[in-house]
This record gives structure tokens, sequence and C-alpha cells, in this order.
């Protein structure tokens, strides 16, 4: 059984999309995300002489990547609010990876699309897009704009009666059951220099779900997100090497 502060069992499939520059099928546990970059040599209108490039995202669920069937948003007409916030939220955790300014007038556009969803969608999803990224600038000699390694893991407090799997309390890494139950529920951004050890934090998302939490609760969920991005960005520098 898996320890409330151990990650899902975690996979990186390299080149799943043949056409893009770069690609890969994360998998954590059964949240599955297909991620792809793809390089441009422009930048949007508004950012034309500037001089710097751009890191974009676009994400998406899959009718049937949830238990009952969803309607496609391009079938509704717009995107729902949820999606749009996480679109935002990848675009500018990767740009913390990239030296925009040395990259050029440039456009690198982060496809994630959610195959299967079973929490934490878009933790895995700025986790993969990460490695399509970094396969993107390597494929087009460009590695020396990456200066940073990101990735992102979920945290949460689950009360003794809200127990999932005989698991309460800290909680690393949220399936959606888990999720679903949280009385605190967090996401947390992190990013570590190429050449560096120490993780900077991106973006710490904490909302009382079900009660609010105290400082030493927060900080104790801070750790424990560290840790779980530490062994994210191992497994990130693995299947790259």
């Amino acid at each position: 059984m898996r320890q409330p502060d151990e990650l899902r069992a975690l996979s990186f499939e390299l080149g799943t999309q043949v056409h893009a520059d770069g690609s890969c099928l994360v998998k954590l546990g059964n949240t599955h995300v297909l991620c792809s970059a793809s390089l441009e040599d422009r930048v949007p209108p508004w950012m034309k002489g500037q001089g710097r490039g751009w890191i974009t995202a676009e994400y998406g669920m899959l009718p049937r990547s949830t238990h009952t069937r969803m309607d496609r948003e391009a079938a509704r007409g717009k995107q729902q609010g949820r999606t749009v916030e996480i679109q935002r939220l990848i675009g500018r955790s990767l740009r913390q990876a990239v030296n925009l300014w040395v990259f050029g007038e440039r456009q690198i556009t982060l496809d994630c699309d959610v195959l299967n969803a079973d929490g934490g969608t878009r933790c895995a999803s700025i986790t993969g897009a990460w490695v399509a990224l970094a396969l993107a600038l390597r494929k087009f000699d460009l590695s020396h704009v990456l200066v940073r390694q990101v990735a992102a893991v979920s945290i949460g407090i689950l009360e003794p009666n809200q127990e999932w799997n005989g698991r309460s309390g800290l909680i690393l890494d949220l399936e959606y059951e888990e999720d679903h139950r949280a009385a605190v529920d967090c996401n947390l951004v992190t990013a570590m220099p190429m050449d560096g050890e120490d993780l900077e934090i991106v973006e710490f998302q904490s909302t009382g779900e079900g009660r609010s939490f105290l400082r030493d609760e927060a900080l104790s969920i801070l750790d424990l997100g560290l840790l779980g991005c530490q062994h994210l960005m191992e497994a990130q520098s693995e299947v790259l090497a």
C-alpha cells in the first residue's frame, strides 16, 4: 500500500506524438496526461519587437477522462473557467523554466490533454510539460535557454472520519477520492536552477475546503510538497538522461 508521503506510480513515455517537437505521456497512478511542445518562430502580436520569447499552454480533458462522459468544450462553444485557470497556471509555471530574453522572439505552445483523470491533473500537466519542453529545446539545439527544472504536486489533509484506503492525515499526491475528501487541499509548483540544488516556490495554492488550517500545518504541507517535487525532478532528470 502506498504510504501517505509517497508519490503514486510515476512514469514518462517520451516521443508519444511523432509530429510534435517534444512530447511525453506522463502517468501518476491513474492520472494520465499527454503533453506536447510546439516551437514557432513568432511571438504574439503584443510582444513583437521586444526581443524576448514566450511560453503558453492549452489544457483539456477528453470526454471519457472522468467517470461520466463530459461534452467537449469546443461543442459548448466556450472554455470553462477551470480550464482557463489551469492553462494560465501551466503557462506561467513553465515560463520560469526558460530564459525568455536569450530565447529570442520564438514561442513554445504546451498542449496538455488529460486522457485519464484521477486527481492532480494540473500538477501532472506541469510536470509532464516540462519534459516535453526540454525535449523540444534539445531538438533545436536550444537547451542553453533552459535555466530551471519545474515540477508540481498536490498535497492534502484528510480527517480521520474521511480516510480513504486506510489513509488519513497529511497525504502527498492525492488521487480523486482523497482530493474529494480532503479538508485542506493544496497544489505546489516548484522550480530548481539547472545548476543548483535548492528548490524555489513558483506557486503555492492552499485552500481550506472543509476547515481552516494552522500555520504549522501549512509548513508541514509545504515540506511534504517540496519532498514530492524533488522526487518528481529526479524522475524527470532520469528519463531525459
